[in-house]
């Protein structure tokens, strides 16, 4: 007997076959007929694991985006082709068992199957952390005040205590909250969290760049004064995401599931740990909101009536023990976090109004809304092929000095079309909004690196 023979039986050459062969000859001299000597090999050959692949044939995902889109609009159109095909190449992971696609989509990388800004996914049993990005707990907070303010001195105060772009915060400083120091305690017993304790003190109470602000304005129900800030949890988030990533990509070496889509497996010892350390960076964030938000609020001595906030860069488990990643999505269903309010946030941009909504639970959009107005093109597409102009209705500043041109809203999907689809989808009911008197963002920095 050699080794064709078992080749013919079915038997595949591997680390395993040069034993098999070998059994198979001892056994052939002691006597033991042909077919016997195949069932035993059979015993003897170690169960494969199935390879990990994606399916041949993507599921189904509601499209909220489509009706908004003119086609006669080659911006609108060209961004709403793009999403559908990442889209149609992300759900065929297969750990997914749903997704959608908000009004306000558009691409957010260029290898096909990346999840885009507005984009959500239910996972069976697994983690993506590409699919919550590594702007970890992206987030809206709001504080409603008690009184009337000066919005001009309110906006005066909260440019001085607030920080956004590069730069750390004096520890003396952090190290003044009791419950941060508290939180940042347990870092070590969590292996994707150790070592990011200086982060977590670094950048308390600052906001990064970009989309991110500190918007005021005043509630068209009440007139009431309302400040609202927009930001992720930092340099703490994107270390936590390296991390994640990496081990994520790590366990599927050998696989054939791209890079960008690779998951930790929820029930592992792994997964725990990361869904913990995702817990944790959550409350870091809230910490960070309010924080900015409270220290406002004592400089001008006004009480706070109201506070709230919602994540949509984030990972949520529901009880049907999906995991369902938002990626630039906001939840819209009731008991999405320990804190749900009841009431979401949905910034347009700079100059017009923040959606105040409460939840509809859209089963075909997995139960999300849009996070914002969204974009038709790139940063840099924009400033190439349109003049941008700062609003001049409203109080604009720019923490740099320097003003970010590609933030400014004609950079963004028109936000009437974006406000009407939530109403039209039933994706959110608003039932309040805040009009805009002015907007803080962090303006062009030089990072150290060129942009």
């Amino acid at each position: 007997m050699n080794g064709h023979d078992l080749i013919a039986a079915g038997f595949k050459p591997g680390k395993n076959f040069k034993f098999l062969l070998e059994s198979a000859k001892n056994m052939q001299q002691l006597g033991t007929p042909r077919e016997a000597i195949f069932e035993i090999l059979q015993e003897l050959t170690p169960v494969e694991p199935d390879p990990i692949v994606l399916r041949t044939n993507n599921i189904p995902f509601g499209d909220f985006l489509l009706d908004s889109v003119d086609i006669k609009n080659e911006y609108q159109t060209k961004n709403y082709i793009s999403v559908v095909e990442h889209m149609d190449a992300l759900m065929r992971v297969p750990t997914l068992r749903g997704g959608a696609i908000m009004p306000d989509a558009c691409p957010s990388g260029s290898a096909l199957g990346t999840i885009p800004v507005g984009g959500v996914v239910a996972a069976e049993n697994a983690i993506h952390p590409d699919m919550h990005s590594a702007d970890v707990c992206c987030s809206m907070a709001i504080t409603i005040f008690k009184r009337q303010d000066d919005p001009k001195k309110v906006l005066d105060v909260a440019q001085a205590i607030t920080h956004f772009g590069p730069g750390k915060r004096a520890k003396s400083f952090v190290r003044q909250n009791r419950d941060l120091i508290d939180l940042i305690g347990t870092f070590a017993d969590n292996s994707f969290l150790s070592g990011l304790e200086g982060k977590a003190e670094e950048h308390f109470m600052t906001q990064g760049d970009g989309n991110h602000f500190l918007y005021l304005g005043h509630l068209e129900s009440t007139g009431q004064l309302a400040m609202v800030t927009h930001h992720g949890s930092r340099g703490l988030g994107a270390g936590l995401f390296k991390r994640g990533r990496q081990f994520a990509q790590k366990s599927l070496r050998g696989s054939r599931i791209p890079s960008h889509q690779a998951w930790i497996v929820a029930d592992s010892k792994e997964g725990q740990d990361y869904w913990s350390a995702l817990q944790k960076v959550r409350l870091w964030t809230r910490m960070n909101h309010f924080a900015i938000h409270n220290g406002v609020a004592q400089k001008i001595g006004n009480a706070v009536d109201q506070q709230f906030w919602n994540e949509h860069n984030f990972v949520f488990q529901r009880s049907d023990g999906l995991f369902y990643h938002g990626k630039g999505a906001t939840p819209s269903f009731t008991g999405f976090s320990p804190d749900d309010s009841g009431l979401t946030l949905i910034p347009m941009n700079m100059a017009e109004p923040i959606l105040i909504c409460g939840h509809m639970n859209k089963p075909e959009a997995l139960g999300f809304a849009p996070h914002g107005a969204g974009r038709n093109m790139s940063r840099t597409q924009y400033l190439r092929e349109f003049e941008a102009a700062t609003p001049e209705h409203i109080d604009v500043r720019f923490y740099s000095g320097i003003p970010d041109l590609s933030e400014m809203p004609g950079a963004y999907k028109d936000a009437a079309t974006v406000a009407s689809a939530i109403t039209r989808h039933g994706l959110g009911n608003v039932v309040d909004r805040v009009l805009p008197y002015g907007s803080i963002m962090g303006g062009e920095f030089s990072w150290g690196h060129k942009k």
